[in-house]
């Protein structure tokens, strides 16, 4: 038997048998080792650091509840951000259906930048009023990907689509973020 230490999907696998089990220490450990990602993908998807606290909440109420449908062998990280993409999918339509709503009666709530990892606060709006500007599954792949470093296979397991998929996503993300950052005067052609 090797004393190399466990992999993180191992530990991850492990953690998941015992809180489904009934080991209510075992959800407080997956928590802790995956909240913080959790929060940082949902502040960028929903731009808005209340809303995905209380969506961060959202997910995790959502993973006891749903303990008993896991199924061993699903990657564990992987199925935490597809239940947290979906919670936050969720909150942007009621928020663009609020937004509908509000049009007619003034003018919507100026939505916080979410914080990030970028050490210029100009140059860190400007990426985020660019992600906003893509289309969800984008935002989703590009997010999952650079930001929470997660691989095209667990973006697939995570999103409910094919690795392929999770790739043109993230790839025409990529593409349509790089056209918005690009000032207009530096494009070849203006």
């Amino acid at each position: 038997m090797s004393d190399a230490p466990p992999t993180e999907a191992a530990l991850d696998d492990s953690l998941m048998a015992r809180f489904c089990q009934g080991d209510e220490s075992a959800f407080d450990a997956l928590y802790a080792r995956h909240a913080q990602a959790v929060i940082a993908f949902l502040t960028r998807m929903v731009r808005d650091p209340t809303l995905a606290e209380d969506l961060l909440q959202t997910t995790f109420l959502s993973v006891v509840r749903a303990r008993g449908r896991y199924q061993p062998g699903t990657a564990v990280r992987a199925w935490i951000f597809a239940i947290a993409a979906n919670a936050g999918r969720d909150a942007l339509r009621r928020r663009r259906s609020r937004m509908e709503d509000l049009s007619t009666t003034g003018a919507p709530p100026e939505i916080a930048a979410a914080p990030g990892p970028l050490a210029d606060p100009g140059t860190e709006r400007a990426v985020q009023d660019a992600l906003m500007k893509l289309p969800v599954e984008q935002r989703e792949a590009v997010v999952l990907h650079k930001l929470q470093d997660l691989s095209f296979d667990e973006i697939a397991t995570a999103l409910g689509i094919s690795v392929s998929a999770a790739k043109v996503r993230a790839h025409r993300g990529y593409q349509r973020l790089r056209e918005l950052l690009t000032p207009i005067a530096d494009r070849p052609d203006s």
